[in-house]
């Protein structure tokens, strides 16, 4: 074959197996306003097609839409000692960490400032409850690839393709300074973010839903 039409063929096999990868994931941001979004979003802004946090504000934004078991992939990119927060079926109101099911950390781990934090409360990590594991961040400013399944009572995290935290929450009995997490056993809520100060962006959001 000439090499146009081998490159056309390459790239035609590439988009099957990209879109077979992604079926059944629907988008869940446009990438220009917050549309199916809801909280306070006003302390948040879309910056080149990318949800931030505006530094010195916060607060947990959440998809209109609730889910039960689901499949989460996006990207994020932090700041130097940036900290945020994945919203796992959020109810809509309280702290995500103990009302919801539980709080995903997104957090610049290697930052010195966070050099004496629990190790439940690391990047990847479910909040006060379960420890992912560290290393496999990129650097501050660069964008990183995640993967968060949620099914009944457990919860899988893949970080820039190595899975940093694969963990039944409904097994979990000692927390992180003796204090309980009431919505752990929630069944379904929102899934969203929760800023704390910080301009960490996240884009490219899919969600699949899981029976």
């Amino acid at each position: 074959m000439k090499l146009p039409v081998i490159l056309s063929f390459l790239l035609l096999a590439a988009g099957l197996s990209a879109d077979k990868k992604e079926k059944g994931f629907k988008s869940v941001f446009n990438g220009k306003d917050f549309d199916g979004w809801a909280g306070p979003v006003d302390n948040y802004q879309i910056v080149e097609g990318a949800i931030q946090c505006k530094k010195g504000k916060g607060g947990t934004i959440y998809t209109k839409e609730i889910y039960a078991n689901f499949v989460v992939r996006f990207e994020f990119k932090l700041p130097p000692g940036g900290n945020n927060g994945l919203a796992i079926r959020y109810p809509g109101k309280g702290d995500t960490a103990y009302h919801g099911m539980c709080e995903l950390q997104v957090l610049d781990s290697e930052h010195p400032r966070y050099a004496k934090l629990d190790k439940r409360q690391y990047h990847g990590s479910a909040y006060g409850m379960a420890a992912a594991k560290r290393g496999h961040l990129k650097k501050a400013g660069e964008w990183n690839e995640q993967e968060v399944t949620v099914k009944g009572s457990t919860i899988r995290v893949v970080l820039n393709g190595t899975e940093i935290l694969n963990a039944d929450l409904s097994k979990v009995k000692e927390f992180m300074g003796g204090k309980p997490h009431p919505g752990m056993n929630r069944k379904e809520g929102h899934f969203g973010f929760a800023g704390h100060s910080d301009p960490v962006s996240f884009r490219n959001i899919r969600i699949k839903k899981l029976k």
